[in-house]
């Protein structure tokens, strides 16, 4: 990429997450996207409901723009986490449709104001509560990429497809024996660091 426009850098990046984090969702049931694979309950599509509010948030709310999507999980009497999960009748197509719009709400933001306009974002304490659109935007890449990578892991546990795209993997060629061969080299090193030999 060669750009001298800072606002296309971050434009850019932050798409590529958010078409990773949609990819893992790509081929599985609904039973798969929604099934929690943590402890902590962390779910496909329950990672795209929450980036959502994310960006509608940080780069809609936060600088006089809100979106006008109703976001039920943010209401008083919602349940703790409820933006990480999706109820059985939220479905993938709304929180995915929900998802685009607030990209495009998110660029408008981007495109409409300079990078140094200050915006006061609402659920942080008062008097530390305003931030630049560049901090924001820095900010909202670095969730969704963090999220992308949680959803890399989460994919790879379910059917064992990885990368950040179709067809970038990102990973050395490698048969299924070429890889349990690196998974038990890696496993021999962790025990013998750890005295369990």
């Amino acid at each position: 990429m060669n750009t001298t426009d800072p606002k296309d850098d971050l434009r850019f990046y932050l798409q590529n997450a958010r078409d990773a984090l949609l990819w893992k969702l790509e081929g599985l049931s609904e039973y798969d996207v929604r099934r929690p694979l943590t402890p902590t309950g962390t779910n496909l599509l329950g990672l795209v409901k929450h980036a959502a509010g994310v960006e509608l948030g940080y780069l809609g709310d936060t600088f006089g723009r809100p979106s006008g999507e109703h976001l039920p999980w943010l209401a008083e009497d919602a349940g703790t986490n409820a933006d990480m999960w999706a109820t059985a009748d939220e479905s993938r197509e709304q929180i995915v449709g929900l998802y685009q719009r607030a990209w495009a709400h998110a660029d408008a933001t981007i495109g409409a104001l300079a990078l140094d306009t200050v915006g006061t974002v609402p659920w942080w304490p008062s008097g530390r509560n305003e931030v630049t659109l560049h901090h924001a935007v820095a900010r909202v890449v670095a969730d969704t990429h963090r999220h992308a990578g949680h959803a890399d892991i989460l994919r790879e546990l379910l059917d064992g497809a990885v990368g950040m795209n179709q067809g970038n993997d990102a990973l050395p060629a490698g048969d299924a024996e070429w890889w349990e061969n690196h998974r038990s080299l890696i496993e021999r090193a962790a025990r013998e660091a750890g005295g369990d030999v």
